[in-house]
C-alpha cells in the first residue's frame, strides 16, 4: 500500500490523494451503528490502532514523495487529530471531508419546501466543525453523480431540464432550479470550509448521471461521460451556471475567503434572509420564494461605502438582472452602522467594502 502512494506520485505525478472509507479504517466495527457524540467513542478498545499506524506512515511516505502532496481524508466519524501533523500526534492529513453537508443539501432538497428551509440551521451545518480542523465543503457527492441519486440540479428540475433549458422556453420549475442551484454552491462554498469541491459536470447542472460500462448496463459506455457539449451551447442555459461558479471561484481566490473566519452579521429566519462576513467579503442571502425587500437594512462591521461585487441574479448568469451594481453608503440606524440594499428574491449579493 506504501509503495502504491509512491508509484502513483513517482509515475503519475498525482498531487495528493483521497483516502475513502477511512471511519471503517480506523474502528475494529468498521464505525456501523456507532454515534460519535463523545471522546470515549474514539479512544477505546475499538480503535484499530494498526489501521492508524498505516494512516501515519501513509501520511508521511506521500510527504517524503513530495512535502507539497494533498491528504483529505473521507471520515465521518471526526477522528480528533486526523488533520494534525505526524509529528504532533495527529494522523497527518490536511483536510477532512465534510460529508454531512451534501447529507443535508438532499435532505433539504427531498423533504422540506425551500420556503420553510431553517437558516439557523443550514448555517450552523455549514460551519460546524472542530477548531483548526481544514475541511473540505462540498454540495453533492460523487453518489449524486453516479447512478443511484440525483445531483442537486437533477433534483430541483427534474423531468423539466429535458425541455425546458433552452433559453427561449420560460419554465418557473428551472427558473426556481437555476436559482436556488447558485445559492446553494455560494452559501456552501464560502461557509463549508477551508476548501470547496465539485464533481465534474455538476458545476453546469448536468441533468444525467455516469454509469460505467457493467453487466447491469449491457456493459455500455452510453452514459459514462459527461456531454460537454451542453455547456458550450450558448443557446442553452447551462452556460449560465458554468460562468457563475467561474466567477464564484474567482471571487473566493480575490477575497481570500477560504483562509477567512465567518463572522454571521444578521439572520431573519422567517424573512429568509442571511448576512455574513468571510474574508474581504459580505455575503447577503434572501432564500424568500416571492418576497423582494426594497431598502433592506443590513448591518455592516465597519461604516463606508460598499460595492455590490456581483450577484446571483445578474443577466450574465441567467437572471433577471434586479440587482444593481452600485456602491451603498452606509447610514445609521438605531445605533448600527448598515446599508440599505434591495434583496430580490432567490438572491444572493457579494458585497465588498471599498
Amino acid at each position: 500500500l506504501l509503495s502504491n502512494l509512491k508509484y502513483w506520485q513517482t509515475e503519475y505525478h498525482f498531487d495528493g490523494f483521497r483516502f475513502d472509507g477511512v471511519t471503517s479504517m480506523l474502528y475494529l466495527d468498521h464505525g456501523m451503528g456507532t454515534a460519535f457524540d463523545s471522546y470515549e467513542k474514539y479512544f477505546s478498545m475499538n480503535t484499530d490502532t494498526e489501521a492508524v499506524t498505516y494512516l501515519q506512515l501513509a501520511a508521511e511516505t506521500v510527504r517524503q514523495v513530495n512535502p507539497h502532496a494533498i491528504l483529505i481524508a473521507e471520515d465521518m466519524s471526526g477522528m480528533p487529530g486526523m488533520c494534525l501533523p505526524v509529528a504532533e500526534g495527529g494522523i497527518g492529513f490536511d483536510y477532512r471531508l465534510a460529508m454531512g453537508q451534501p447529507d443535508m443539501w438532499i435532505r433539504q432538497l427531498k423533504e422540506i419546501p425551500d420556503e420553510h428551509w431553517d437558516l439557523n440551521y443550514i448555517y450552523y451545518q455549514l460551519t460546524s466543525r472542530r477548531p483548526k480542523e481544514k475541511v473540505i465543503g462540498y454540495c453533492e457527492s460523487h453518489d449524486q453523480a453516479l447512478v443511484g441519486d440525483k445531483t442537486l440540479m437533477f433534483r430541483l428540475c427534474d423531468q423539466e431540464m429535458y425541455w425546458a433549458m433552452e433559453k427561449s422556453a420560460e419554465n418557473m420549475v428551472v427558473d426556481r432550479g437555476i436559482a436556488l442551484h447558485k445559492m446553494i454552491r455560494l452559501l456552501t462554498a464560502t461557509l463549508g470550509g477551508q476548501g470547496y469541491l465539485t464533481f465534474m459536470g455538476n458545476e453546469f447542472g448536468h441533468p444525467e448521471w455516469i454509469d460505467f460500462p457493467r453487466e447491469g448496463n449491457g456493459w455500455s459506455y452510453h452514459y459514462c461521460r459527461r456531454q460537454w457539449s451542453l455547456v458550450d451551447n450558448k443557446d442553452l442555459k447551462y452556460h449560465y451556471l458554468n460562468d457563475f461558479e467561474k466567477a464564484m471561484v474567482g471571487a473566493l481566490k480575490k477575497f481570500r475567503v477560504l483562509q477567512g473566519k465567518d463572522r454571521q452579521l444578521y439572520l431573519h429566519n422567517d424573512h429568509k434572509v442571511l448576512l455574513y462576513k468571510k474574508g474581504a467579503g459580505l455575503f447577503a442571502f434572501n432564500f424568500h420564494p416571492v418576497n423582494s425587500y426594497e431598502g433592506y437594512f443590513l448591518p455592516v462591521p465597519e461604516s463606508g461605502d460598499y460595492d455590490v461585487v456581483m450577484s446571483t441574479d445578474d443577466f450574465c448568469f441567467g437572471g433577471q438582472g434586479r440587482v444593481y451594481h452600485q456602491c451603498y453608503s452606509t447610514v445609521e440606524r438605531d445605533g448600527k452602522q448598515g446599508v440599505l440594499l434591495y434583496l430580490p428574491s432567490r438572491t444572493a449579493v457579494i458585497l465588498k467594502k471599498k
